[in-house]
């Protein structure tokens, strides 16, 4: 199965050398030259990965773009696309996974695209999972958090605190029994 990704850009030079780039590497592109047409496209197909440029008709452009994948239900990874770098906590706040700097040389492209579905695609497939011994409603409890946060990210337990294991690598912190 081809991943799905979904490029908007309102540049068309951008949009079409883009997508014919990523085809030939084997994913199945869709396109949209402007923020409205993404959104809606976002709404009824599902998508791997949104990759939105920062400023098309105007300067939140790119954030609405990105709110509105972060609020699809299927959650996809998401990457800003600028010519105008911004702070890291900038892009982070707006929701994006990653920042790419246009111009761009192909294979960096391609390897920051592979490097971050992949990271995407397991953390998700960790959220999927539940916690050994959790039932139906952790699961359920869980997906509610992510979907209210807007975000990929789920809602914070606490945790127990684990002891340093070899090389100084900390073990996987486990949740709190409940009393």
């Amino acid at each position: 199965m081809k991943r799905r990704i979904l490029l908007v850009d309102d540049e068309v030079a951008v949009l079409l050398t883009m997508k014919a780039v990523l085809e030939i590497s084997g994913f199945d592109v869709d396109t949209a030259a402007s923020a409205r047409e993404g959104k809606s496209k976002l709404r009824t197909h599902e998508y791997h990965m949104v990759i939105s440029d920062m400023r098309m008709e105007n300067d939140a452009s790119g954030a609405e773009v990105i709110a509105a994948a972060r609020s699809a239900s299927y959650h996809p990874a998401v990457a800003l696309l600028t010519a105008f770098p911004v702070a890291e906590e900038d892009w982070q706040t707006m929701g994006a996974d990653k920042m790419l700097v246009k111009p761009m040389h192909t294979r960096i492209l391609l390897q920051q695209i592979e490097k971050l579905l992949a990271s995407h695609e397991a953390k998700l497939s960790i959220w999927s999972k539940p916690a050994p011994g959790a039932g139906d409603e952790a699961v359920e409890g869980l997906a509610a958090a992510v979907k209210s946060a807007g975000r990929k990210t789920p809602a914070k337990r606490p945790v127990r605190k684990t002891a340093v294991g070899k090389k100084g690598a900390t073990a996987r912190a486990k949740p709190a029994k409940k009393r």
